[in-house]
C-alpha cells in the first residue's frame, strides 16, 4: 500500500504542544500527548528538506514493537497506538495511521542515555584521541568497531547551541543527582543487554543505542523512540568485522556522506529585508526610471536587501526564535523596515 508523505502534520482541533525534529506532538487532555513521527530526515540535529517516504511509520512500528517487548524491565509511556482509541481531533486523519501514538506526558529527564557495546562513531572518535569515552579510560589498543568486554553507559546532555554533548558519569551525577543517576545507568544496561540478544538472535548486532526517560507518576518511565535506526546502529552480523566501520541499517551513511560533503552541520538562515510600503524607496524609484526608459512596462520597484546567517539551533523552532530575534534587534530596522526569513534546515555543500 502506497502512502503520501508526511514532511509536517496538521490535525485541525488539535493543539500543537511542539514540532521537533521528526516528531510533531499534539496536546491530547488529560496529561497525555500525541506523537507524530514524520518522513523528515535528520543528521547532526539538523532537519534535511528531503523526506524519505514510510520513514516515520517504521520508526512508530519499531518502537511499538520495542515498547512491548522491554515493558517487564521499565515502565513505559506509551497509551494507545490506534486512531479510535486517541481524542476525536485525531480518530479522522487518516495521514497518521501506523506514525502516531498517545501517550502519557511524562516529566522529562534532560539526559540522553547512550548504551555502547561496540567502539564506534562519535565514541571511536574520543577514544582515538584521548583513549577515552565520555570522559572514561578504556583499555588500550582497541580497533575501531571492536566488541567491548562489558556494555558501557555513556549519558549525553543537550548543548545551548543543540548538539548532542557526551558527558561523565559524575558530571551526571552531579546533574540529576547520585540515586538517579545509578538507576538510569542500570536501566540503560539491562535494556540494552535484552535488545542485543534478542537482535543478535536475528542477524543483527545492535551496536549502540540511545534511550529517553521521564517521570509518570513518580516512576521512572522510557519515553520517546527505542532502538530505532534514528536512535540506534545496527550492523549485519554476517558481515561484522572490526578494523573498519560495518555497514549499517540505520542513518549512518547519511552522517557519512554529508561529514565528506564537507558540510559544517550548521542550519542557513536567509533574511529578506525592504522598506515599508508607506516608506519612499529612492533606489526603488530610480530603478523604475531606468526601466522604463528601456522600454520595460515595469508598474512598481521596491528594493531590499538579503541576508545570508549561518548559525547554530537546537532545533527548527530554535532557529526561527533565532532568526527573528536577529531581524528585531539587529538586521532590520523596525520603523522604516519589514523582513520576512527562510530557515533552510541543512542544505549539505
Amino acid at each position: 500500500m502506497t502512502h503520501a508523505i508526511l514532511i509536517e502534520s496538521d490535525v485541525p482541533g488539535a493543539t500543537l504542544w511542539r514540532r521537533g525534529k521528526v516528531r510533531d506532538v499534539y496536546e491530547a487532555g488529560g496529561d497525555r500527548l500525541v506523537m507524530v513521527a514524520s518522513d523528515r530526515l535528520s543528521a547532526f540535529d539538523v532537519v534535511f528538506p528531503t523526506p524519505i517516504p514510510d520513514k516515520g511509520r517504521v520508526l512508530t512500528q519499531l518502537s511499538n514493537f520495542w515498547f512491548k517487548r522491554l515493558e517487564s524491565i521499565v515502565p513505559n509511556h506509551l497509551v494507545a497506538t490506534d486512531l479510535k482509541d486517541f481524542p476525536p481531533a485525531f480518530r479522522a486523519a487518516k495521514a497518521l495511521e501506523g506514525r502516531a501514538v498517545l501517550v502519557d506526558h511524562c516529566e522529562r529527564i534532560d539526559v540522553e542515555c547512550v548504551a555502547r557495546g561496540y567502539i564506534s562513531g562519535s565514541a571511536w572518535v574520543e577514544y582515538k584521541a584521548l583513549g577515552t569515552v565520555a570522559g572514561e579510560p578504556l583499555p588500550n589498543g582497541l580497533e575501531e568497531s571492536a566488541r567491548l568486554a562489558d556494555p558501557i553507559f555513556t549519558p549525553a546532555t543537550k548543548a545551548m547551541t543543540g548538539h548532542d554533548e557526551n558527558i561523565s558519569r559524575r558530571q551526571l551525577a552531579a546533574q540529576v543527582g547520585s540515586d538517579l543517576a545509578r538507576e538510569l545507568e542500570q536501566v540503560t544496561l539491562t535494556l540494552y543487554r535484552a535488545a542485543h540478544a534478542y537482535a543478535l538472535g536475528r542477524g543483527l548486532i545492535l551496536a549502540d543505542t540511545k534511550f529517553e526517560f521521564g517521570f509518570h507518576d513518580g516512576k521512572l518511565t522510557l519515553i520517546d523512540e527505542v532502538l530505532t535506526p534514528d536512535s540506534s546502529r545496527y550492523w549485519d552480523a554476517a558481515r561484522y568485522k572490526p578494523g573498519g566501520t560495518p555497514p549499517s541499517y540505520d542513518k549512518q551513511y547519511v552522517r557519512d556522506f554529508v561529514t565528506r560533503s564537507g558540510w559544517n552541520k550548521e542550519p542557513l538562515a536567509t533574511l529578506h529585508v525592504r522598506t515599508k510600503p508607506e516608506v519612499r524607496d529612492p533606489q526603488g524609484e530610480a530603478a523604475l526610471g531606468a526601466l522604463r526608459s528601456l522600454g520595460l512596462d515595469v508598474s512598481k520597484v521596491r528594493t531590499g536587501k538579503e541576508i545570508v546567517v549561518t548559525f547554530d539551533a537546537r532545533d527548527e523552532a530554535a532557529a526561527e526564535e533565532a532568526i527573528r530575534t536577529m531581524g528585531n534587534e539587529l538586521l532590520a530596522n523596525p520603523v522604516i523596515e519589514d523582513y520576512e526569513y527562510d530557515v533552510k534546515e541543512a542544505q549539505p555543500a
